[in-house]
């Protein structure tokens, strides 16, 4: 039954850091559209999450664990619109370099990960049920 709490363990860390990436696509893409309000000021920059491993001493076993949530560097983009308040001198204004495409297919992989944790939480309870059913 051990080998099932570490399964449960190592997918319930899965899951979290899953989710963490879930947070970060949703506020890419609530701000695909937020520019700068002063001329030249920088618009919003869409946010990457990396993983790393991380050995859980505890467990005896490699976890999943965010190590970094940080600004893409990518270019951005520029729209032709004199009248915005962040518009310079030229009247463009920068965008932020937030495709929502991207991040939809993002979304769907981190879900589907976020699922097949889920999936390997519920498989293992299952089995720990039938378990102490045999055992009775």
């Amino acid at each position: 039954m051990d080998d099932l709490k570490v399964s449960s363990e190592i997918a319930a860390k899965g899951m979290k850091a899953q989710a963490t990436r879930l947070r970060v696509i949703s506020e890419n893409l609530a701000n695909v559209d937020s520019t700068a309000e002063s001329p030249g000021g920088e618009p919003y920059r869409r946010k990457l999450v990396t993983f790393r491993n991380q050995l859980d001493k505890a467990l005896g076993a490699d976890t999943v664990a965010v190590k970094k949530i940080f600004n893409d560097p990518g270019k951005l983009a520029s729209k032709y619109d004199p009248s915005h308040p962040g518009a310079n001198a030229q009247g463009y204004v920068l965008t932020p370099n937030v495709n929502p495409l991207i991040e939809m297919m993002d979304m769907r992989e981190a879900q589907r990960s976020y699922e097949a944790n889920m999936n390997v939480i519920s498989t293992s309870r299952s089995m720990v049920a039938k378990t102490l059913e045999l055992l009775k």
